[in-house]
């Protein structure tokens, strides 16, 4: 089975999703579950795309391309 490869704004939408989820009261496992993703995953999308729109991460996105 090939790898989905999530373009920035679906990385930032799931982000979103999730902190909806938690703020519901779900656990990490459970929101990362109904998500489809790996727990590793939603922690390393955290990490570098956190706090970003979704300009600012296609940004990103781009720079980190050309180098």
């Amino acid at each position: 089975m090939p790898r989905k490869r999530y373009s920035p704004d679906e990385i930032i939408h799931k982000l979103r999703e999730a902190e909806v989820l938690l703020s519901q009261g779900q656990t990490v496992q459970e929101a990362v579950r109904q998500l489809g993703i790996a727990e590793q995953t939603y922690y390393r999308w955290r990490k570098e795309y956190g706090g970003l729109d979704k300009s600012q991460a296609a940004r990103l996105k781009s720079w980190s391309a050309k180098i």
